[in-house]
């Protein structure tokens, strides 16, 4: 019978089609992990992969091996997660995705409290675009996903934190810095620029420019919400950024000020996203409850969810 290390083997080098990089991630030798797979497509009895000095190649087979083996992985490091779950609540690790626009502003706040109160948790961090985490969490290199919601991709469960409001940032010296709220016919005719395709943020912002009769930028897309804010604090245009980064970067910036739409005002709902059925469950539903304590003792910024 294949050996799960040698599955392992299998999805390293379907992930990175190379045997050196393959063995690296597997912190084997080379002539290890390619012995291995050798001895796998002896023990099936089929070609998995095509090898050549040009570059390596999974057969159709291989491929739809490679991916049913990610799942056996992934189930079998459910059984260990199940078995310590039994031992302790909120202990081990947790691998955590997040977006890129949320865990730098959202993370500070909340990390000193679980480590305090559960120190035995630990938490390896992953940023990423939300397609990268999503496929991340279907294939369990991910356990949970800080993410807005509404999520319908995959057999997955949630649970919502809070509703962080969107401020409209402008240059200082722009008209609408003179008001103190701002409604939304005010955004009519602006230029608004926002994060690069790709962001779950690009497609709000291009949703909501479409509701207030504003312009959205094609041309000149930011990578992150730090190049945002430096563009707009240039005059190229007025921005929809979330409140925590409001908070951690905007208030500091001579340059900007960032100002509510008093009605109806936008907002992302953000949550916590996991694998249906995960042995982790119970862990997680308690976690999106401790958290929102956190927040709504200590973050007036958002507003949690009951």
């Amino acid at each position: 019978m294949p050996t799960l290390q040698q599955f392992r083997y299998l999805v390293a080098v379907s992930e990175t089609l190379h045997f050196r990089r393959a063995a690296e991630m597997s912190h084997v030798t080379q002539p290890t992990l390619s012995g291995q797979l050798r001895e796998l497509e002896e023990k099936l009895g089929v070609q998995l992969v095509e090898r050549s000095r040009a570059r390596v190649i999974l057969t159709p087979l291989g491929k739809e091996i490679a991916t049913r083996a990610r799942t056996v992985l992934r189930d079998v490091q459910d059984i260990v997660e199940l078995a310590k779950h039994g031992q302790s609540l909120l202990g081990g690790t947790i691998r955590l995705g997040v977006l890129q626009s949320l865990g730098p502003y959202l993370l500070p706040h909340i990390l000193p409290d679980l480590h305090q109160s559960y120190p035995n948790l630990k938490l390896y961090v992953r940023e990423g675009f939300p397609d990268t985490l999503l496929v991340g969490l279907d294939e369990g290199s991910l356990d949970l996903l800080f993410f807005p919601l509404p999520v319908t991709a995959g057999d997955l469960q949630t649970a919502r934190l809070f509703r962080e409001p969107l401020w409209i940032v402008a240059p200082r010296d722009h008209p609408l810095a003179a008001r103190e709220h701002l409604e939304r016919q005010d955004l009519k005719g602006e230029t608004v620029l926002t994060l690069e395709r790709g962001h779950r943020l690009h497609d709000q912002v291009r949703d909501l420019c479409d509701q207030f009769g504003a312009n959205l930028s094609l041309d000149y897309e930011g990578t992150s919400l730090d190049t945002l804010r430096q563009m707009v604090g240039m005059g190229m245009g007025v921005s929809f950024l979330p409140a925590l980064y409001v908070r951690a970067e905007v208030l500091q910036d001579s340059q900007v000020v960032a100002r509510p739409i008093r009605s109806r005002a936008p907002f992302r709902m953000i949550g916590m996203i996991w694998r249906r059925h995960s042995a982790r469950e119970d862990e997680f539903v308690a976690l999106s409850g401790h958290i929102r304590r956190i927040l709504k003792k200590g973050v007036p910024e958002v507003t949690t969810m009951e």
